[in-house]
């Protein structure tokens, strides 16, 4: 144990069944003990003392510690004898059956310490909860778990330490004393136990029913007594094509009946329900293959097991993910996977498996391939990807039958001579090589027809005569450094992919081409040799289009069209993309002549009208999707809609519509999702309630007055008219049972009693005005203000989350962030709940800007848990900073990202980029990925996963995949004006100038958020989408205004009581806080994750008077930056690790005493202080600490510093599934629990809710009364004397 791990860790167990030792997994030590897939039938079988002990697995002994004793051969009695019918089949002999016993024994897993004269247990490591791996004889633990942290991203050799003490570490990383075991890959690998068995027809008298030994592995079922087992002799009962069914007439029993005209059948009486259930599920799995297969993949094998040897038909065996040794024993199979098994050198026995027709030897680190390769006459498909061949022997030229050959991602740096001589080869898969010239002489003799170059640094095609090139027909070259392609070389070419070169001029032979994909080039000519008849699929990046008779699908945006060529109209078109162009008008035969167009975008262009559907009342028009986002169409275009009858998505934002007749959308009856934001529009049609399928109304950014009756049909998913002017709302009794998501925010003259609206999981709407909002608006503009949006995809399936905290651990800090899953919705929710927590812990233990935010990263790698093993997300965070010390300091906006979520800065009116997407493309994280040899598939994505080589998540795809984000650090000046934080669908859909462009006259945040999201979405983006924006407001004299008032002297120790009250020795933007603390049940093995419930209105009080007389100071002779009252709502998860930061009082929370001025209700916290600096004689507190009497803390210190250990206040998180901003939120609104318990390990509990009577409740008709009494005994008390009742739930 000493050897193992110099630090204290908690054990991790596995389940009650399963057993587990003392480190964390199974502990052996002794003789004569063997793996969980090591083991044979000697040791199943020699457990006579306990037969009536079931055990369904071989390593059953090992696992439950049974006693070394009970395993001894002499022992193995069969006491129940053999039956009359037993069988002698022909079979391996017994010295084969046996496996090769180590000098182990299992031990009882109660003992902690092996027995004198034992061996120690060996080592193993275990990564993202795969398979564990022997550890050799030169590795260290500790060595190794220090290289992991370093890689990962940590730079400090005290944080490696201190992160290596982490128990949480487990979900990356663990070492265990002996071979960890698992249920799952036990039941995989093999099914075992004694059990009463009956063979034949139950009728016949003469069979009768015999305690058995039953193994079930491979393709065979097992059966033989105790004493037969250890000489190999056992009945062999092959299962593929057979069936096992279950018999009535007694209780758990199965029935396994062989195939063919032979056939023969068992009876196994199990002895319990799980057992009959666990070998009904594998036996039945098993007879319904077509193939004979066995699927071992990933169980962290060493060996194969010996039982696997009896299945004489087994052809297919899947062994990829497994730690086999290069010389391994094989059986004669058809079809053999031995990827990713390390195995270092060229396994020479699979050269004599005669019938062997597939093999795959991928990623094992082969530096070269042996001669006896040739042997294998019969192969056709061999795969040698992620290897480092530079070479391949002469011998391998002998495969005349070889038809598909991999090579991709090795080293070569020409083509193989040898391929020459394979006639057979249809596939040449070289990607991920080192070539640099591609001499076409080289296809002279190859009969290849599909060739695949992607990711060399082919630079030049040396051409050869066409004829010898007529065989190919696709061909291959993305992410090359071609800048010419002369690809009317190959005369019969079908399909062309030559995205992401530097191609300027591109030549085709267009007799038998289909499709050209080449986006993302420099093209300034293409050229067809001949009339592309036959091309239905266009992709390019240049001004010119072709003259294509059969094009079914044409992508032609992002470019400077001024006009579509005549051509274009074809009878066949079915998709058309032309957006993001100048065009001024769309060709007037359009929709006359392309009967067959489905899909039209047209969005960001100039467009002022749009072409008739037909020219009589009548029209064959079935296009089905008109995008004409961001145009300048006005109601002339509107009658024109009426043609396209079977119109289902319609997007028209960003118009200059003023009217929507009500006749004209009465005739689309089937439309489903309309978006009409950003027009002048005052009102929905009423005719929209035709639109019985509609599903989607977005129509935010108008001067709409009068809400539109949508609540009334039964499909509506999604309404959002925020930012118009909507007043009263009649609302339906029952609402559309779909109903998603509601958003009215924006809407200030709105009057709705929301609560019967609480079963919407996405509703948002503005808190009601008060008198100290408006109070607010007058003093000034603070020096940020935000506003988000987030939208779901085409699945409806909202994987994407916000983070605002506009007043982040005090009121001169602000945290924001974007999160996005991609397919997921589980990690976007954990780095919503948790990042700002981590945060703000790791801003007390680093002083750089690059590792505190670094850390912060790597940190909520660790807290992802088993979530984040197999699934990952994107994310992106941007913190504005003050550092209080520094009085002529500015303020710094430090941003980090992974994945494709970006930050873009505008400052001046240009975009200035805060962040970089790490993919294949940039040439450092493409060399390091080619250093550890992943695979990367044709879509560009690291072992078929992700496309970001730097992201959240995905540990299981480590080294290849870190979470290490890029960190920019720079000051704010006033010439900043704002910054966008998106998701990958808003950066896929427009660039940052464009995003910058579009927003940058829009004055509210929260409208050019709804601006940015409703673009993308017109511009055809069907991701989910999640935008912030965050308005900057940086005078001059910001940064050192405040702080000039500040005496030079030490800021006092934080304390859970006031100081005495002295002058304000430190200023403090911050006027007024409320906020809620909610938690809920936090796993070790998930991460902190906050409450999900919904939120409750609770009352808002407005008591700042009665907090501290010396704190309620006149608005007189104050900052122009700071007004008088700023409100912020927050609603915060908090750890155990944030609880600290916020109180050094050390204190429990049951013995901490009420703070004066706080109001406690469960655990919602509401506190109203005005603690501004003012120039003013009055004297006041230095400290205002506020704390709940159950631990959740939030302070407001206007003198601490973040060398002291204190944190000002956190930020808010969304409590219905949406970012509640702090400063316009209807969220004040969270579920009132108990405040969490503290726990050593960093996670509370979730207490049940306070009981509704212990609250104090005054009726309705002495409300007034009680009142007035409490005003008269405020005004008769003295000014530092707090009423009676002052800790009590407020009214």
């Amino acid at each position: 144990a000493k050897g193992l791990d110099p630090r204290p860790r908690q054990p991790r167990l596995l389940p009650p069944e399963a057993g587990a030792g003392r480190f964390g997994g199974s502990r052996r030590c002794g003789r004569n003990s063997v793996s969980d897939v090591e083991s044979s039938a000697f040791d199943e079988l020699s457990s006579g003392a306990r037969l009536s002990e079931h055990r369904d697995s071989l390593s059953d002994d090992m696992i439950l510690g049974t006693d070394a004793s009970a395993l001894n051969p002499a022992d193995g009695l069969d006491v129940y004898g053999s039956s009359s019918d037993d069988l002698e089949l022909d079979c391996p002999s017994a010295g084969a059956a046996k496996p090769e016993l180590r000098e182990e024994r299992p031990c009882s897993s109660s003992s902690s310490l092996a027995e004198p004269g034992d061996a120690p247990p060996s080592l193993y490591v275990q990564l993202h909860g795969e398979p564990a791996r022997r550890l050799g004889r030169d590795e260290r633990p500790l060595q190794i778990q220090n290289d992991f942290l370093f890689r990962l991203g940590f730079k400090d050799a005290w944080r490696v330490q201190e992160e290596g003490m982490n128990t949480e570490l487990g979900s990356l990383l663990r070492f265990y004393a002996g071979k960890p075991i698992t249920m799952e890959i036990t039941e995989r690998v093999q099914l075992s136990g004694l059990y009463n068995v009956r063979k034949g027809k139950l009728q016949l008298p003469v069979n009768r029913w015999s305690r058995r030994q039953v193994i079930l592995c491979g393709t065979c079922l097992m059966v033989s007594s105790v004493k037969a087992s250890h000489t190999g002799k056992m009945h062999i009962l092959p299962l593929i094509g057979g069936k096992v069914e279950e018999v009535k007439k007694h209780s758990h029993c199965l029935a396994f009946s062989s195939s063919g005209p032979q056939s023969q059948t068992y009876y196994i009486n199990f002895d319990s329900f799980t057992e009959h259930l666990r070998w009904y599920r594998h036996a039945a799995k098993m007879v319904s293959q077509r193939i004979s297969s066995v699927d071992l993949s990933c169980c962290g094998l060493e060996t194969l097991p010996p039982n696997l040897l009896y299945s004489q038909d087994l052809t297919h065996l899947n062994l990829k993910h497994n730690l086999l040794p290069a010389d391994q024993k094989l059986l004669q199979l058809q079809s053999l996977n031995l990827s990713n098994n390390q195995l270092g050198s060229f396994p020479l026995p699979v050269c004599s498996i005669l019938t062997l027709t597939e093999l795959n030897l991928s990623c094992n680190r082969l530096a070269s391939v042996h001669s006896a390769v040739g042997n294998m006459h019969n192969l056709q498909t061999f795969l040698l990807d992620g290897n480092l061949l530079t070479t391949l022997p002469n011998e391998l030229g002998s495969l005349h039958r070889l038809a598909y050959l991999g090579l991709s991602f090795n080293e070569f740096r020409q083509i193989p001579l040898v391929l020459e001589q394979l006639n057979g080869v249809e596939r040449l898969c070289m990607a991920g090589n080192i070539l640099q010239q591609l001499p076409l002489q080289a296809f002279r003799l190859l009969r290849i027809k599909h060739v695949d170059l992607r990711l060399n640094q082919i630079s030049k095609l040396v051409p050869d005569e066409p004829e010898f090139l007529r065989h190919v027909t696709q061909l291959d070259v993305r992410d090359n450094m071609l800048t010419v392609l002369d690809a009317s070389l190959f005369p019969r070419l079908e399909v062309l992919h030559c995205e992401r070169n530097r191609i300027t001029c591109l030549r085709v032979c267009g007799c038998m081409l289909k499709a050209v994909h080449a986006s993302s080039n420099e093209l300034r000519d293409l050229t067809f040799s001949t009339a592309a008849t036959n091309l239905t699929f266009l992709d390019i990046s240049s001004r010119h289009t072709t003259d294509c008779g059969s094009l079914r699908k044409l992508l032609a945006g992002h470019n400077r069209l001024q006009r579509l060529p005549e051509h274009v109209e074809r009878p066949v078109l079915e998709v058309l993309d032309v957006q993001h162009n100048q065009l001024q008008a769309l060709p007037c035969n359009l929709f006359l002549k392309s009967h067959s167009l489905r899909c039209l975008n047209a969005s960001a262009n100039q467009l002022e009208n749009i072409p008739p559907s037909s020219l009589s009342e009548e029209s064959h028009s079935i296009l089905q999707e008109l995008y004409l986002t961001n145009n300048h169409l006005t109601d002339k275009c509107v009658p024109l809609l009426t043609g396209h009858s079977h119109l289902r998505v319609l997007h028209m934002a960003y118009n200059h519509l003023q009217t929507f007749a009500a006749s004209k959308m009465a005739k689309l009856e089937d439309l489903e999702e309309v978006d009409l934001s950003g027009n002048r529009l005052k009102t929905i049609p009423t005719t929209i309630m035709n639109c019985k399928r509609m599903h989607t109304l977005i129509a935010h950014s108008n001067a709409i007055e009068v809400f539109p009756e949508v609540l009334q049909l039964m499909d509506m998913k999604c309404v959002d008219l925020s930012c118009n002017e909507l007043g009263e709302i009649a609302l339906p009794e029952n609402l559309p049972p779909k109903l998603q998501e509601l958003d009215l925010t924006g809407n200030p003259r709105l009057n709705l009693d929301h609560k019967t609206l609480d079963n919407i999981r996405c509703f948002r709407i503005d808190p009601p005005s008060t008198s100290l909002l408006a109070h607010e608006s007058v003093m000034g503009p603070a020096q940020w203000s935000h506003g988000y949006t987030e939208a779901s995809g085409v699945k409806n399936k909202l994987c994407v989350a916000a983070l605002s905290v506009s007043s982040f651990c005090g009121t001169r800090e602000a945290l924001f962030g974007v999160f996005d899953g991609d397919r997921n919705v589980e990690v976007p929710y954990l780095l919503q709940c948790t990042m700002n927590d981590i945060l703000a812990d790791e801003l007390h233990k680093s002083k750089s800007e690059e590792n505190y935010m670094t850390n912060t990263f790597l940190v909520m790698q660790r807290k992802l848990g088993t979530a984040g093993q197999k699934l990952g997300g994107s994310a992106a965070l941007c913190h504005i900073r003050h550092d209080p010390l520094d009085s002529g300091g500015c303020f710094t906006l430090t941003a980090a990202n992974v994945g494709k979520c970006q930050a873009i800065l505008c400052r001046d009116g240009k975009p200035l980029p805060m962040s970089v997407i790490h993919n294949i493309t940039v040439q450092e994280e493409y060399s390091r990925i080619r250093q550890h040899k992943a695979i990367i598939t044709e879509d560009n994505k690291v072992n078929g996963v992700t496309d970001s080589t730097r992201i959240m998540g995905y540990s299981f795809l480590y080294p290849s995949v870190l979470p290490r984000p890029h960190v920019h650090t720079l000051p704010l000046t006033p010439q900043d004006e704002f910054f966008i934080l998106g998701s990958r669908g808003l950066w896929e859909s427009m660039s940052p100038t464009e995003a910058v462009e579009a927003v940058r006259n829009v004055p509210d945040a929260l409208a050019a958020a709804k601006k940015l999201c409703t673009l993308a979405q017109g511009y055809g983006s069907t991701e989910s989408l999640s935008t912030v924006v965050v308005r900057l407001s940086i005078g001059e004299g910001c940064c050192c205004c405040c702080c000039a008032l500040a005496p030079s002297q030490p800021p006092p120790s934080p304390g859970l009581y006031p100081a005495p009250s002295i002058g304000l020795t430190h200023p403090c933007s911050a006027s007024e806080l409320s906020s809620e603390v909610s938690t809920s049940e936090m796993s070790s093995e998930v991460g902190s994750t906050a409450s999900s419930d919904e939120p409750q209105l609770l009352p808002e009080v407005h008591l700042a008077p009665l907090l501290h007389p010396a704190l309620h100071m006149p608005t007189g002779n104050r900052c122009a930056l700071h007004p008088a009252f700023q409100r912020q709502m927050s609603c915060t998860p908090y750890c155990s690790g944030a609880a600290m930061a916020l109180s050094d009082n050390t204190l429990d929370s049951e013995d901490e005493e009420p703070i004066a001025g706080v109001f406690s209700n469960g655990s919602r916290v509401e506190v109203e202080a005005d603690i501004h600096n003012c120039q003013s004689n009055r004297t006041s507190s230095t400290e205002a600490t506020v704390e709940t009497q159950a631990g959740g803390i939030t302070s407001v210190d206007n003198a601490s510093e973040r060398d002291s250990g204190q944190t000002k206040s956190f930020g808010c998180r969304r409590g219905n599934g949406s970012v509640a901003p702090q400063e316009k939120s209807h969220n004040l609104i969270e579920v009132a629990t108990e405040a969490p318990c503290r726990k050593m390990g960093g996670y509370f509990t979730a207490p049940a809710q306070p009981d509704p009577d212990d609250q104090l409740i005054i009726p309705p008709e002495l409300e007034d009364e009680v009142k007035e009494i409490i005003k008269q005994q405020e005004q008769h008390r003295s000014p530092n004397q707090q009423p009676t009742d002052y800790y009590d739930t407020p009214l």
